[in-house]
């Protein structure tokens, strides 16, 4: 395990073999994302794209009683205060979003504990959610007036539909684990004691895969969520390159050979 050094003690960021694990860490707070820790996502995302041998990242919290419990309501009357102040803070935020969606590797939330409005939106972010039976979701914006960028509102939407989507902001009561699964909002549900078990297996399955071919279904994807926008040309250029690269042709030889492929990327 490889500890990268970051400006915030509140985020940890490790490489071990394939993964690169993101560690929300505010014990105190129940993994409170504050401003701080905000800012620090993108730095993590950079140093993990950068390095070849990171083929997957996973997003988790410290301890075993949050993924994330929501924003750092104790900053909000510095940060959140006015409506001026709220869009710096949204900005901020608004652009971890963005960054979690653009990432060309594969991101995993593993969640256990409570994912709770900041926490629910970085999960949302990520491609694949795995999740403790003992987790709990929610968003409690009605309960502190507070309204939600309409980017986040999208996002949520288009995992778990119109209705679903006011139901989890009209109550703002908690999710069991296998309730979001069945709405579609998280992929798999394991036992609270064997969830970093699995999430590693899972990844050491992706990890083996051909990097550029899960770039090109990303992009695919992202684009086609975008509707009428959506750059289908960009996306025709990478699966053409998947087509053109040495492990297309290490996975037919692997195909034929009956043995596993090595895949380098390229």
């Amino acid at each position: 395990m490889i500890a990268i050094p970051l400006a915030t003690d509140n985020m940890v960021a490790e490489i071990d073999g394939p993964i690169g694990w993101m560690t929300f860490n505010k014990l105190a707070r129940r993994n409170a994302v504050s401003l701080d820790m905000w800012e620090a996502i993108p730095a993590i995302l950079d140093r993990f794209e950068q390095d070849p041998a990171v083929r997957v990242i996973v997003l988790k919290g410290a301890g075993d009683q949050a993924f994330v419990s929501g924003a750092d309501i104790s900053q909000f009357e510095k940060v959140r205060s006015s409506r001026e102040s709220n869009a710096l803070y949204e900005a901020v935020s608004g652009e971890d979003s963005r960054r979690l969606t653009a990432c060309p590797t594969p991101t995993i939330a593993m969640i256990q504990g409570f994912c709770i409005g900041g926490g629910l939106a970085i999960a949302v972010g990520c491609d694949i959610r795995i999740a403790g039976e003992g987790a709990r979701f929610g968003v409690p914006a009605a309960r502190l007036g507070l309204g939600y960028a309409a980017p986040g509102v999208k996002k949520l939407m288009e995992l778990v539909g119109p209705s679903f989507t006011e139901e989890i902001f009209f109550t703002a009561r908690h999710f069991s684990a296998s309730e979001a699964k069945d709405r579609g909002l998280i992929n798999r549900v394991v036992a609270d004691g064997s969830l970093e078990e699995y999430t590693r297996r899972y990844c050491f399955t992706i990890g083996d895969n051909a990097l550029m071919t899960m770039h090109a279904l990303r992009r695919t994807v992202a684009e086609l969520v975008g509707g009428e926008q959506a750059d289908l040309t960009t996306c025709e250029v990478l699966i053409r390159a998947c087509f053109d690269s040495q492990d297309y042709l290490e996975g037919r030889q692997a195909f034929m050979e009956k043995r596993r492929p090595v895949f380098r990327g390229a």
